[in-house]
């Protein structure tokens, strides 16, 4: 198992980077969502607001769930992030 300070850092960071990403695409009104056959997949709040909204709500919501878990696991109410 990975030491607990080491566990609190890096699901601060992943979740402060979703978070962050979340952020920036609301404020530009696009964002990165993966790759298709033909390039990039950026879904714009003009262009596709469905896929947008539903990109956002993803990125936003896995960030603060790892942020709240890496709070947890920071008090010692949560287990740390297992590696093999």
């Amino acid at each position: 198992m990975m030491p607990r300070w080491a566990a609190v850092l890096f699901l601060m960071g992943v979740g402060g980077v979703l978070l962050w990403s979340a952020y920036q695409g609301y404020l530009t009104g696009e964002l990165r969502a993966g790759t298709t056959l033909l390039g990039p997949y950026r879904p714009s709040r003009y262009d596709n607001p469905v896929g947008f909204y539903f990109y956002l709500g993803l990125y936003f919501c896995i960030g603060i769930g790892l942020c709240v878990w890496a709070l947890l696991v920071m008090l010692g109410m949560a287990p740390g992030v297992k590696w093999r």
